[in-house]
């Protein structure tokens, strides 16, 4: 398969298993710092049993230099991402958590044209804003948003993800190493912090240790194929997928629903058509 093509396909995978993690984060009743750390010990285990199998283990002694760049994937991708989402959270609103985060797609085009000399088209742009729009009309229901304390925290959220994919993306690690390192360092950050407050094992780990795992290496190898500014705003609807399951499953579908959707699924669709290019 042409390698934009491929690209662009697992973005859109990744898109659906990100949808679902809500359901999992929402189901877990126990300290979310303690679910955030075994769930990313429940993947890094999964990871590691793959790379072992597999063999492709050696390629970290290959090039044992670019472990420091990994720790800092997990530093921001895992550790600092998910502290500030937490406690923004809790001093915000689950609409303003949803929305906030989703601003990614932004933080994203700055930082792929800084740092990896992507080519940010208008119509890129474009689209973008069409999803950003469509997920505001389905999360807010019509309803404004207040502004909290909290919401400066979930600012940084989306910012800590981008790091630590521009870092990911220069990487030689292949996408199932580079999701296990990730996930080994954001537990070993994470696991003190959990241990300080309250150390609590949820099944719902396993699900989310999954997801996790899975989602990562569809990720990884997404933007190693494609522009990570087009693999972003291809990935951006995820919390979409998470109500649309939520209306199959018998919750009220309204008009902003409909509108949302529809906004939604044109930007995707665009974006997807979109080429990845770099800067002459």
């Amino acid at each position: 398969m042409e390698r934009e093509s491929l690209g662009t396909l697992l973005a859109m995978t990744g898109m659906f298993i990100y949808g679902l993690e809500p359901v999992v984060i929402k189901s877990n009743p126990s300290n979310p710092i303690s679910f955030a750390a075994f769930s990313a010990l429940t993947a890094s285990l999964i990871l590691w049993g793959s790379l072992i199998w597999s063999g492709d283990w050696r390629e970290i002694r290959g090039n044992p230099r670019d472990l420091r760049k990994a720790f800092f994937v997990g530093l921001f991708g895992t550790a600092l991402a998910y502290l500030a989402y937490s406690f923004g959270a809790r001093m915000s609103t689950a609409i303003n958590a949803a929305l906030i985060t989703r601003s990614e797609v932004l933080f994203s085009f700055f930082l792929s044209w800084l740092f990896l000399g992507e080519r940010i088209t208008r119509r890129l742009v474009v689209y973008s804003l069409f999803i950003l729009t469509g997920l505001a009309f389905v999360i807010t229901q019509g309803r404004s948003l207040e502004l909290h304390l909290g919401d400066f925290l979930l600012l940084l959220v989306p910012l800590f993800w981008q790091l630590g994919h521009v870092i990911a993306k220069r990487l030689s690690y292949g996408p199932i190493t580079i999701a296990a390192l990730r996930n080994t360092f954001g537990f070993l950050l994470l696991f003190p912090l959990a241990a300080a407050t309250s150390l609590e094992l949820s099944r719902f780990v396993i699900a989310e240790g999954m997801i996790i795992a899975l989602g990562q290496i569809v990720w990884y190898k997404s933007i190693k194929l494609i522009n990570l500014s087009k693999a972003t705003a291809i990935i951006t609807p995820a919390p979409a997928v998470a109500i649309g399951i939520g209306v199959l499953l018998g919750e009220s579908f309204t008009l902003y629903h409909a509108i949302g959707f529809l906004l939604i699924t044109l930007g995707t669709l665009g974006a997807v058509k979109v080429k990845s290019e770099l800067r002459t």
